[in-house]
């Protein structure tokens, strides 16, 4: 069976998990106080106590504020899921694991057998404590592709546990708790569906702190970040579509959003890194470039600034994860104007063969034409470029500067050595240029240097999960086929029938596989006799379970009967009292898709209200699953051609 890490082995990260799990209990130990006095303070008209419990309101409150605050430089630890080689690479930004409590489902889901499949619950112990084991091991994945293979193939597991234990009209009774990844606030809710979407949104958070960690010196390390931050842009992008009204921020539409324009932006400086390694830095159109890039990646991550700056989500994003993603803004723009600068002074003016090729790529270079001569004399006249040269590079150092001011202001990144490193390396490498082309004798006042045109060669694209990479088999398969035994079908108790074979047989046709319907009993024949009805359908034959037999199967065993006649179980459909084929087809075919309605047009006030928490965060029908559950879906109906009568 699966195992996640071990939670008590003290690597860097698993301390971080416990020190986050210790202060979300302690989180929801206060939220318990503060709930407890302020329906206290509510409920007394004595002004003494509505005094004492205002001043332990005022306590609890600020026990909470100080909890959060060591939550938020938890998640600002970037440094622990960074790599661990010598060469410098700028942090990225990692997500905690979701953390959740433990779930006893035993009694629930063997209650829920023996009460609606009519099987003893303690039959199915085993495979409902390896579900139980599985959920135990997922919540400590380890980070690299097995790990995220266990989240998916409990994911995936929930799929069918949903169609078996989840009916569209009522809940299991059981909640599932979750702490918020980024406040630590509780929130519990019966309803599946947030069940579903925490997994998902820890398989986001995982492939961010294995995006964090690769070694982005060299190419593969590159490619593999570009790979797992896009598809933790996935993972989030599908739970923004796919779930709606859960009950924690970090998975409101706001804050995926927020996370999913995160990500792009991690990859797109990835793209410039690799532009970085990948060109021989020294021509002119690989330095516009460069300039370009950089000035791509200044672009997302001011969106990624805005987006955290907004009322309802800068409130609960860590400080620390604004001003970084601020100081990059700055940093990259700093880097375009220097990128274009050396473009213009470190290399020389072009031969004519060259100079329609630089035309060409300058013209699309600034965001607006740069003052004085035409783009030709510029190029040509080396003089002209170095003024050009000069305004960028003092553009660029005012950016560098900014950069580190707004650095400065954090306390929490005050103490990443790597990324000050960075900023001041860069911001040197400026200086020192613009005193080299600085002349003594320049009498010109430096212009203001237009900014660069955004440009890549390489978009991030935004990567779906793909739940079918990794196959699970229902581990309640014993319960017979999901198509006719799930918990939105109801049928009556089984029947035994013993029935006697007459001179033209038994009397009824039966069409289809897994389990074999009974699709017409004769009038006056020996099934009809025995009380077999059409719309049956065959379970067992002589004591041997069919719920699985494809229909040979079947046959053969009634066949083989000799004058003693045979033992045949059956159930029927509640509600499939022999309705016209047609008419049974169209209740197959739609009667999955009510449950699958995404909620998103319900205002939440109504679902708040509502008393069945099922309705609250519901799997939308875009699910992608159904391609390759292991289970034969098709409808009785959809399989015409082997009717037979017997």
């Amino acid at each position: 069976s699966q195992q996640g890490c071990d939670p008590f082995a003290q690597t860097q990260r698993s301390k971080l998990q416990h020190r986050r799990a210790r202060i979300n209990q302690q989180i929801n130990k206060e939220m318990r106080m503060r709930a407890g006095a302020e329906n206290l303070f509510r409920a007394t008209s004595n002004h003494k106590v509505k005094e004492t419990v205002a001043l332990e309101l005022s306590y609890v409150n600020s026990n909470l504020q100080l909890l959060k605050e060591e939550l938020e430089e938890l998640n600002s630890s970037m440094d622990v899921y960074q790599n661990d080689s010598e060469s410098i690479s700028v942090p990225m930004i990692p997500l905690g694991l979701k953390e959740t409590k433990e779930l006893d489902l035993l009694a629930p889901l063997k209650d829920f057998i023996s009460e609606h499949y009519g099987e003893e619950g303690v039959l199915f112990e085993k495979e409902i404590k390896e579900l139980m084991e599985l959920r135990q091991a997922m919540r400590t994945p380890s980070r690299n592709e097995a790990g995220l293979e266990l989240l998916m193939e409990y994911y995936n597991q929930l799929y069918f546990l949903d169609s078996r234990f989840f009916p569209p009209t009522k809940t299991l009774g059981v909640f599932f708790h979750w702490y918020d990844s980024l406040t630590g606030v509780p929130s519990h809710q019966r309803a599946l569906a947030f069940e579903k979407g925490s997994v998902l949104f820890n398989l986001g958070a995982l492939h961010t702190q294995i995006g964090a960690r690769q070694d982005r010196a060299s190419l593969p390390g590159l490619n593999q970040a570009i790979d797992a931050f896009q598809k933790a842009a996935g993972a989030f992008n599908y739970l923004k579509e796919n779930f709606s009204n859960a009950p924690s921020l970090d998975m409101s539409a706001a804050s995926l959003t927020m996370l999913v324009r995160l990500m792009v932006a991690q990859v797109q400086e990835c793209v410039f890194e690799k532009m970085t390694l990948l060109r021989a830095q020294n021509d002119f159109q690989a330095r516009l470039q460069l300039a370009q890039e950089a000035a791509r990646v200044e672009d997302v991550y001011s969106l990624v600034h805005q987006t955290m700056s907004q009322p309802h989500v800068k409130d609960y994003v860590p400080f620390s994860w604004t001003t970084m993603v601020h100081v990059k803004s700055e940093h990259f723009k700093a880097l375009s104007h220097y990128f274009a600068a050396i473009a213009l002074c470190d290399c020389p003016a072009p031969s004519d063969a060259e100079l329609l090729e630089q035309e060409k790529a300058f013209l699309q270079f600034h965001v607006t034409m740069p003052e004085g001569p035409s783009l030709r004399a510029l190029l040509q006249d080396p003089e002209e470029r170095r003024k050009l040269g000069k305004a960028h590079l003092k553009k660029a150092i005012m950016k560098h500067e900014e950069a580190m001011r707004i650095h400065g202001l954090c306390k929490i990144l005050r103490k990443m050595d790597i990324l000050q490193e960075v900023l001041s390396f860069a911001h040197k490498r400026s200086l020192s240029k613009y005193s080299e082309i600085d002349h003594e004798e320049d009498f010109f006042e430096t212009g203001e240097a237009p900014d660069i045109l955004p440009k890549t060669h390489q978009k991030p694209e935004i990567k779906s999960p793909n739940f079918s990479q990794v196959k699970v088999t229902d581990l309640f398969h014993r319960l017979g086929p999901l198509s006719v035994f799930s918990a939105k079908n109801n049928w009556y108790p089984a029947r035994r029938v013993h029935l006697m074979r007459g001179e033209n047989g038994f009397g009824f046709t039966l069409r289809g596989d897994s389990p074999v319907l009974i699709a017409g009993v004769i009038p006056g024949g020996c099934a009809a006799e025995a009380g077999l009805k059409e719309g049956d359908y065959i379970i067992s034959v002589n004591g041997k379970d069919c719920k699985w037999s494809k229909h040979a199967e079947v046959v053969q065993l009634l066949k083989s009967t000799g004058k003693e006649g045979v033992d045949i179980g059956v159930i029927t459909l509640q509600g499939s009292e022999c309705p016209k084929a047609v008419d049974r087809k169209a209740a197959v075919m739609s009667s999955g898709s009510g449950m699958l309605k995404s909620n998103k047009e319900n205002s939440r006030k109504s679902l708040m209200n509502s008393k069945s928490a099922s309705t609250l965060l519901v799997w939308s029908k875009k699910s992608k699953r159904s391609k390759k559950s292991t289970y034969s879906g098709v409808p009785f109906t959809a399989v015409g051609d082997n009717e037979a009568m017997y």
